[in-house]
């Protein structure tokens, strides 16, 4: 099984009791995983949301316990710490948001504010992983990203 890919942007609106449509194609792209919805949590740095696929909380799982049994440290693999913190800190922040039959997630309070998301929420593909933002929220970080690059590639030519 293949990780899923999340590409494009796409604006949805959000319903009164916070329902959105995930992008159609990347639920095409998740629909051969053991969980059939995405994993998300507040963005430690920005004002966001970051989510995956189930394969790629797998993935990780899978590869910290693999990293931890090969250098011998058994109680790392028990009780985390060390490198793993951080990891430790999203499987804390993370919710399974299952798809309804719509193809709709259910957005938390507690996401829905951290994201400052209302009636819209803007999913970005990046890959392996996904972001949503508000409305407003992302076109100030979009606009900034792409002056940035636009530097770093052309000199600062637009």
């Amino acid at each position: 099984m293949g990780l899923a890919a999340f590409l494009s942007t796409w604006v949805n609106k959000v319903d009164r009791k916070g329902r959105v449509s995930v992008p159609a194609a990347w639920r095409a792209s998740l629909q051969n995983q053991s969980f059939q919805g995405v994993i998300a949590y507040p963005s430690i740095t920005l004002k966001a949301l970051d989510g995956f696929g189930r394969d790629v909380l797998d993935a990780m799982n899978k590869s910290r316990l693999d990293r931890t049994l090969a250098a011998g440290d058994i109680a790392a693999a028990l009780t985390g710490g060390g490198d793993d913190e951080l990891i430790d800190t999203i499987m804390g922040l993370a919710r399974e948001l299952p798809f309804d039959p719509e193809g709709r997630i259910s957005l938390p309070r507690q996401l829905a504010e951290h994201a400052g998301i209302g009636e819209e929420a803007i999913f970005v593909g990046l890959g392996n992983r996904f972001q949503i933002w508000s409305p407003a929220s992302w076109e100030p970080h979009h606009q900034a990203a792409l002056a940035r690059a636009r530097t770093r590639l052309g000199g600062g030519r637009a």
